[in-house]
């Protein structure tokens, strides 16, 4: 592995027990199922991504795209395989994630701080960026619970984009809220981008990930089927997804 790496994935596996319901799986809590239905979600999934890289993940519904990022976030491991991160996790998945509905956004702001391990005075130096962003006015200041959706998603993203991560995982939705909001995200992800921040982003929009990624990585059922430049990936994904539709029609 060459010191410039900041991701690191080799020969990883991730099989999930699918069960019927949650009885079921609470019961599996206790006494191992036999012959479970299984999903294997990632297959001996390897590359690296180098410090400062851009790359998009691409691939069907089910393709191992949500799995992946989930273990580069640690919300996930792997049943094989080593994987490495060096740095600072930033997140735009499940934005509003560990926000408690009973304090106000200010108070939210330091709870996703510490839930990230940021320290205090870091959290201090950054809280002003944060709420700026959100645009909430007076509601930082209010509970959470008093939020519209598109509020609480504001300040998740505000948090996420305002702690200088090392590396920014972004999935679909690259911005929320109306449309000069909606252009103010997209922006910060472009300044972030520039800084050197290593992102990976996931999206089904090949026009969006030709515009952020110039390498790209095309999952299918858990395996890696092309790592190279986005144009190139984009190709096989299309030529394969032409080719499912031409089986169809037979």
């Amino acid at each position: 592995m060459s010191p410039d790496t900041i991701i690191s994935f080799k020969d990883v596996s991730k099989t999930y027990i699918l069960y019927k319901n949650d009885q079921a799986r609470f019961k599996a809590l206790f006494i191992k199922p036999k012959n479970p239905k299984t999903n294997k979600a990632l297959n001996k999934v390897s590359f690296e991504i180098k410090r400062g890289e851009s790359v998009g993940v691409i691939g069907d519904n089910g393709a191992g795209k949500s799995t992946l990022l989930k273990m580069i976030t640690g919300v996930a491991f792997p049943d094989e395989g080593d994987i490495y991160v060096d740095g600072k996790v930033a997140a735009l998945l499940e934005l509003t994630a560990g926000f408690s509905p009973e304090m106000t956004g200010r108070e939210n702001i330091y709870l996703k701080g510490y839930i990230l391990g940021l320290e205090d005075s870091y959290i201090k130096e950054i809280e002003e960026n944060i709420i700026e962003f959100a645009e909430l006015g007076d509601y930082i200041d209010q509970p959470v619970r008093t939020y519209s959706s598109g509020m609480k998603l504001r300040l998740g993203f505000a948090i996420n984009v305002n702690i200088e991560p090392d590396v920014l995982v972004v999935d679909e939705a690259l911005a929320v809220g109306d449309a000069s909001f909606k252009k103010k995200c997209k922006d910060k992800i472009r300044d972030i981008i520039n800084a050197g921040t290593t992102v990976l982003y996931v999206s089904h929009s090949a026009p969006s990930v030709k515009e952020i990624c110039p390498r790209a990585i095309y999952l299918r059922k858990g395996t890696v089927i092309f790592d190279g430049p986005t144009d190139e990936a984009l190709q096989v994904y299309n030529d394969y997804k032409e080719a499912q539709k031409a089986k169809k029609k037979k």
